[in-house]
């Protein structure tokens, strides 16, 4: 779509204001409003003005004038906004010299598929995320000197089996066992597929709906694979839908990995292939039907992974996902179907077309445009590099014995693990300017700083449990 089919749209539409989004440096959606009257051809390269010292991660305050530049192919209407909107997604620029600015996300998704292209090997990334949330109906939570707590409700969890519902009428969902059953029992099928129709109207090629795994509304909607810097916007709007009609059935949606102890948590298992001229790369006659490129790229993956972890799972709660017992896998190999290896090579179809490696250890709560990012760059370093993954581990290796497990190498235990393996491991995001220096001791800074330092200083409820009488 060019800027005069979108001033097209916004009259056809009868569109009477333009919401300008852009992500912020950790992945969340921002924006600001103008009248449609204020949308002109000229602004498509003109950009509208912004301080960018107010946002997480960015400009200092001697430098906060930055500019918003909408990108007319990403243009829909909002759909839960009272008056017609417009929405389009953003590029950010330095107002003096129009350069794009370096820790804008979206603008490092881009150079990442340009250097996919410089090098070439491909020049297409298509990714492929399967994102997992929670839907629940009441939360509450706070931290001060005093207490710290918090309280997660849903009318379909375990924990309320013996509640007084005024009728209780009984079907709750047991820990582990919420993957698939129908209504009753599953009770968000409604809201569901409320968030599917509302995804495809704004766009998004929609696979399928369904309950997750875990009790108290785990959920997971399936998009078809996309171009990476196409997929990582339809991942911010794919959250945006999910919360916002979440908050339309009165219940309240959240993307944290671990929100529940002693259940599945959510995970965004991130499918990745890469194409040539139209044709796929990953397909062969190797293991699992694998090309020897796709055999590089997990080697790739499986040497760099603690480092891109520090990106892709990001927050601290990632790391009580990522432990022994669950789907989530700790260890960093390879298989076809064993889902409880860390690079899965999915044997549904023997399509060339549809063959490609699933990295299981992301979550929802990354920057999707970095993680995305640094997934392929980590693939494209195993290939330079003709990095062999090794032997495949088709077992359930949470079954094999120590004396064989030690020397399967481990996922971080912490995010403060993930940062310390990424400053060590970061040359592979620089190549072709992807990430750069700055960008890198930003993340490192704000996580350490921001992040990890206050949940290091914090009494934790648990260990009132454990200690108080001690």
């Amino acid at each position: 779509m060019k800027p005069r089919e979108v001033l097209a749209m916004c009259r056809e539409k009868e569109v009477k204001a333009v919401d300008l989004r852009f992500t912020d440096f950790l992945g969340a959606w921002q924006h600001f409003t103008i009248p449609v009257a204020k949308l002109e051809e000229d602004t498509f390269s003109a950009g509208l003005g912004f301080d960018g010292s107010s946002i997480r991660g960015w400009q200092a305050i001697n430098e906060s004038d930055m500019l918003l530049v909408p990108e007319p192919t990403t243009a829909f209407v909002d759909p839960f906004a009272s008056i017609p909107t417009l929405v389009m997604i953003c590029m950010v620029q330095d107002p003096i010299t129009r350069e794009d600015y370096s820790r804008d996300p979206r603008n490092i998704a881009r150079k990442a598929v340009n250097y996919l292209k410089s090098t070439g090997i491909a020049d297409t990334c298509f990714i492929g995320p399967e994102a997992e949330f929670f839907v629940f109906d009441d939360v509450r939570f706070d931290q001060n000197a005093h207490e710290g707590y918090f309280h997660l409700d849903s009318c379909e969890a375990e924990w309320n089996r013996g509640r007084a519902e005024g009728p209780n009428l009984g079907y709750k969902l047991r820990h582990k066992e919420g993957y698939f059953p129908c209504a009753p029992s599953d009770q968000l099928m409604d809201v569901r597929n409320e968030m599917m129709q509302t995804m495809i109207h704004c766009g998004i090629d929609v696979e399928a709906q369904h309950h997750e795994v875990a009790t108290a509304g785990q959920c997971e909607i399936d998009m078809r694979f996309q171009e990476l810097v196409r997929m990582a916007d339809q991942m911010c709007l794919y959250k945006y839908i999910v919360r916002n009609v979440a908050r339309r059935h009165g219940k309240t949606a959240t993307f944290m990995p671990k929100p529940i102890f002693g259940d599945n948590g959510s995970g965004m298992h991130t499918h990745i292939s890469l194409w040539k001229e139209g044709h796929p790369l990953f397909a062969g006659t190797g293991y699992a039907g694998l090309s020897e490129m796709a055999l590089h790229a997990i080697g790739g993956i499986l040497r760099h992974a603690p480092a891109i972890l520090a990106i892709s799972n990001p927050t601290t709660n990632s790391y009580k996902r990522l432990v022994p017992g669950y789907e989530a896998p700790v260890n960093l190999a390879y298989s076809q179907r064993n889902r409880s290896a860390s690079c899965r090579i999915p044997m549904y179809s023997a399509s060339p077309k549809t063959k490609r490696v699933e990295f299981r250890c992301p979550d929802p709560t990354c920057n999707p445009y970095l993680a995305f990012s640094a997934i392929l760059l980590a693939a494209i370093d195993g290939i330079q590099n003709k990095n062999h993954p090794g032997e495949p581990l088709d077992r359930d290796i949470y079954d094999m014995p120590p004396e064989e497990l030690k020397h399967v190498p481990k996922a971080p235990a912490s995010l403060d693990e993930a940062c310390d393996a990424l400053e060590r491991d970061s040359g592979f995001l620089l190549r072709g300017d992807v990430f750069t220096d700055d960008v890198i001791a930003t993340w490192l800074k704000w996580k350490r700083q921001r992040e990890i330092d206050p949940m290091r200083l914090r009494p934790h409820p648990y260990e009132f449990c454990l200690y108080f009488d001690a």
